[in-house]
């Protein structure tokens, strides 16, 4: 299973689907090179490539019976979407939006829990307000928790791993299962070792 950041290959296999050339990706610096990748992460997810704000219908996936993780949701009629799911509770870990104030006509209850997806390390205190909150949500009876990003792929499922392994679970096998049930979850490296950093922290 794939792991990591993605490679040489994929980044321009990515540039292309989302409009830019290869000529023009290897004209721009690392830098710049480095912020388009990011982009096209953060609008890729199940092998597909949906424009933010621009997305129709939901991407949710369990990971259990009463875990989820998925993408944005952006709009009312993606919330609506949400509320059917039987989806109660919601770990929003988008720096990009706070689903709030579509969340509050639902009853949902929402933790905006925001974060870059910039590959640097993470601090125990964004695990530590998400796994709180989602143990919160996963007592009470017949609630389900949804944790999200913008694509899916990063951000959402480092919080679910950490959530998983404060439930038990080891690192390995958390991101085992995440990833055999959605396949663009990516684990970079830097985001793992931030994760197993908070678990350590709290034994």
């Amino acid at each position: 299973m794939r792991r990591g950041r993605w490679s040489a290959v994929e980044t321009v296999v990515l540039a292309a689907m989302s409009g830019l050339s290869e000529t023009v990706l290897l004209r721009e610096s690392l830098a710049k090179r480095a912020s388009a990748v990011k982009f096209i992460r953060k609008i890729r997810a199940d092998e597909r490539v949906r424009l933010i704000g621009r997305r129709v219908g939901m991407d949710i996936t369990w990971v259990t019976e009463r875990i989820a993780v998925g993408g944005g949701i952006w709009n009312a009629d993606n919330m609506e979407a949400v509320s059917r799911a039987g989806i109660t509770h919601i770990i929003d870990m988008q720096l990009e939006f706070d689903d709030t104030p579509l969340a509050r006509p639902h009853g949902i209850a929402v933790c905006w829990n925001p974060v870059d997806d910039d590959f640097e390390p993470k601090p125990p205190e964004v695990f530590a307000r998400g796994v709180e909150f989602g143990l919160a949500a996963l007592e009470g009876d017949g609630t389900k928790l949804f944790v999200h990003c913008a694509a899916g792929v990063h951000r959402a499922p480092m919080m679910a791993l950490a959530l998983l392994g404060v439930m038990g679970w080891t690192v390995e096998d958390g991101m085992d299962l995440i990833e055999s049930r959605r396949p663009a979850a990516d684990f970079a490296e830097v985001y793992v070792r931030s994760v197993e950093d908070f678990l350590e922290g709290r034994s």
